[in-house]
């Protein structure tokens, strides 16, 4: 966005005016009458078109409004709540660009564009444009939107996207991008997961075209609802249907059937903090069914009660081997 004059001072009035936009354009439903009200809002004068790129700046800094801003109901102007939430935008708009990246109201509220989750913990969020994103554990996002694109770096973890309409900007596409490469979402919900120099993408709604950050410009991929796909920085692997395991996670469920217990223990170990493994001798013993992840050690109490195996623990529970019974 050029032409920004940062360091100008902008009427607090019209800053709070430009909030009070903000707050109705990062609506779900923004309406043509909306749009059409903006944008003779922004053309009435410089100074409020200039309070309104800021804004769009600091959306494009942000990723996506706090919790504590976004969550007031925006359908009722006198809403205390509201006009405390416009307040504290105003007071963003007004110190600029340049304090952004240092402001911070409290880990959990958002107001970086790195969102994270700890082990064992999942994190839902509404992005600027209505795009939905869930985190599954010991996951971390940065989310860049600009005039250009809309962009979620994973730079961690898993997770479960739906994408939506950009009313701010309609011709922006949404790209998730990986250490491996980038996929371009075409109007789609879908799953990625970024594990040991991999990325794992299936594929529930829509479609996801695929660019390994290393592939020639022909080495694209397209991946169909009901498919899935992982891929290094150069190659694809086949594509494979998708089963009902992959998105057991948003729901706090493990789905195994006929796991090998050795991937059974690597993928429960990711929401427990810890050690756990299983000795090698049973490590391919065929595990089914459906375990908790919000307590793994009732999980782990349930494997021990349906299979040949015993647990060992150590350090207060922190180290846990499995082994034959």
């Amino acid at each position: 966005m050029t032409g920004i004059r940062r360091n100008d001072a902008i009427d607090a009035g019209t800053l709070d005016e430009a909030a009070e936009w903000l707050m109705t354009m990062s609506d779900g439903d923004v309406t043509d009458a909306q749009k059409a009200a903006l944008a003779v809002w922004r053309s009435s004068s410089p100074e409020r078109e200039q309070a309104w790129r800021r804004a769009e700046l600091l959306m494009s800094k942000l990723g996506s409004l706090p919790a504590s801003v976004s969550m007031p109901a925006l359908d009722r102007p006198a809403d205390p709540d509201r006009r405390a939430a416009i307040t504290r935008l105003a007071l963003l708009l007004a110190v600029g660009p340049a304090l952004w990246a240092s402001w911070k109201v409290g880990e959990h509220q958002g107001w970086t564009a790195d969102y994270s989750v700890a082990v064992g913990e999942r994190r839902e969020l509404t992005l600027v444009d209505g795009t939905q994103v869930v985190l599954n554990t010991d996951s971390a996002i940065d989310v860049q939107f600009d005039a250009d694109q809309r962009l979620i770096h994973l730079r961690r973890g898993e997770i479960l996207v739906q994408t939506a309409t950009d009313h701010l900007v309609p011709s922006r596409p949404l790209r998730v991008a990986t250490r491996e490469g980038r996929m371009q979402a075409l109007g789609t919900r879908f799953c990625v997961r970024e594990q040991a120099g991999r990325t794992y993408l299936a594929v529930l709604e829509g479609a996801i075209r695929v660019e390994p950050v290393n592939a020639v410009a022909s080495e694209r991929l397209i991946v169909q609802a009901g498919e899935k796909a992982d891929f290094d920085a150069r190659t694809f692997s086949p594509v494979s249907m998708v089963d009902n395991t992959v998105t057991a996670w948003t729901q706090g469920m493990l789905l195994a059937d006929k796991m090998r217990l050795a991937d059974f223990v690597a993928e429960l170990a990711r929401y427990r903090r810890g050690f756990l493994r299983c000795d090698p001798a049973i490590a391919n013993l065929a595990v089914s069914g459906a375990f908790p992840l919000s307590d793994t050690t009732h999980s782990l109490s349930m494997l021990v009660q349906t299979y040949p195996v015993t647990l060992s623990t150590h350090m207060g529970g922190y180290w846990v081997l499995l082994s034959a019974r």
